[in-house]
């Protein structure tokens, strides 16, 4: 299972960075459009739109590597107070509803995708793209988030059943206020190191 969860890491670290690239493309030519407007009275066609489909690809894809990370966004007000045991069943129910969800979102962005290659749409723009195109790539995003998740519930359960809460947590639990300053401390080490290494 080790080897699933590695190969997960790395594939969503692929789309993190894809992701993240599209983002940054689309801010850049934001950037230029706007430029363009101002002193040239001109545009790009269609930037608002390249935006927009990097944008929802760019958070698909994004999607796996801050579940893994634990990176997305809880309030642990009340989570830090409960014994362990309770907080490892907060994080399995919490992460199977996710999932739920998110299961929800993948089925009927299957349906738009289907809609879309059966009708042969195009956007109603200057560049009329065929909209299947940016719709497969942003549900593949979807189809890699939902696989991250299930092989993180996966993993934990196995964690959970040999006795290894703590490991459970590491993987699917908040992120406690230690494990980010190790974290810091040790990307200021590695800083340090690639820097003494110049």
């Amino acid at each position: 299972m080790n080897s699933v969860l590695g190969m997960a890491h790395r594939i969503s670290r692929f789309g993190l960075w894809f992701g993240g690239g599209l983002v940054l493309l689309a801010a850049v030519l934001i950037g230029i459009d706007v430029v363009i407007r101002k002193f040239f009275a001109t545009s790009i066609g269609g930037a608002d739109e390249l935006a927009g489909y990097a944008l929802a690809i760019g958070t698909s894809w994004g999607l796996g590597a801050a579940l893994i990370e634990r990176a997305h966004i809880r309030i642990d007000s009340l989570y830090v107070l409960f014994p362990n045991v309770i907080r490892i069943i907060l994080d399995v129910c919490g992460l199977v509803l996710f999932l739920g969800f998110f299961a929800l979102v993948t089925w009927h962005g299957r349906l738009v995708v289907e809609q879309s290659w059966t009708s042969g749409s195009r956007s109603q723009s200057a560049i009329e793209t065929p909209v299947i195109i940016p719709q497969v790539i942003w549900f593949a995003g979807l189809l890699l988030f939902f696989a991250v998740g299930v092989v993180l519930l996966v993993e934990a359960l196995r964690r959970i059943f040999s006795g290894n809460l703590q490991g459970a947590v590491r993987l699917i639990g908040t992120r406690s206020a230690e494990e980010e300053v190790e974290e810091e401390i040790a990307a200021m080490a590695a800083a340090r190191k690639a820097g003494g290494n110049r």
